[in-house]
C-alpha cells in the first residue's frame, strides 16, 4: 500500500485493522458475527513518505500493528542504487547519480529531505529527460523543502551541481578569479 499514512487506516482496513493486532487467534467479526483469523503468510507492506510535512505523526495504533523500517538514499540498501541502475541501463548518464548525491549533501541538514533515486530510474533516460525531471519534479520539491530560503535555491541548479557552471562575474572567461 503506497503512502499508507495518507488515508484513514481504520476506515480503509475496516475490521482487518482489528485483526492485524490479534493475528495469532480467531476473532469474531463485529458486523457479521463470523469468526475469522489472519493467515500467517499474509504480509501487508506499506510505504510512507516522511518528507511530506502535511502528514502528522504516525498514529500509535498504526505503529502497534506494523513493523517499521526506514530507507534513506545515503544508507544501504538504497545508497548507490541509482549509480548501479544507471551503470547497467544508461551508462552515459552515470553523472546523474553524482548530481543527486551532491544535492543530497546540500540538503543534509534535514534527514527527511533527501532526493531518492526513483526520479531518474526511467528507461530511455537522456540529457533532455534529466533536464525536464530536474526542472519540473526535483526543483519544485527542493523549493518546497527550502521554503523561505530563496537564496539557497541557486545551489541546486542542475548545471551547477553537474560542475558545468557559467562564470559568475567574479571569474574571467577562463574560470579564474579576477584580480588574483
Amino acid at each position: 500500500i503506497d503512502e499508507i499514512n495518507r488515508g484513514n487506516i481504520a476506515k480503509l482496513f475496516g475490521e482487518l485493522y482489528f485483526l492485524l493486532e490479534y493475528r495469532d487467534r480467531d476473532i469474531r467479526l463485529q458486523y457479521s458475527n463470523d469468526t475469522f483469523s489472519m493467515p500467517p503468510n499474509l504480509y501487508i507492506i506499506g510505504t510512507m513518505n516522511t518528507a511530506d510535512r502535511s502528514i502528522a505523526l504516525v498514529d500509535l495504533a498504526l505503529r502497534r500493528r506494523f513493523y517499521f523500517m526506514e530507507f534513506h538514499p545515503d544508507r544501504p540498501p538504497i545508497k548507490g542504487l541509482l549509480h548501479r541502475w544507471l551503470e547497467s541501463r544508461s551508462p552515459g548518464m552515470i553523472w546523474v547519480g553524482d548530481v543527486v548525491d551532491r544535492a543530497n549533501e546540500l540538503l543534509s541538514d534535514d534527514p527527511h529531505a533527501a532526493i531518492g533515486p526513483s526520479y531518474f530510474m526511467k528507461s530511455g533516460l537522456n540529457e533532455e529527460s534529466v533536464d525536464r525531471i530536474w526542472e519540473h519534479s526535483v526543483m519544485p520539491y527542493i523549493e518546497e523543502r527550502l521554503f523561505g530560503a530563496v537564496d539557497r535555491l541557486a545551489e541546486f541548479g542542475l548545471d551547477r551541481l553537474r560542475g558545468v557552471q557559467e562564470p559568475t562575474g567574479s571569474e574571467d572567461g577562463n574560470g579564474e578569479a579576477e584580480g588574483l
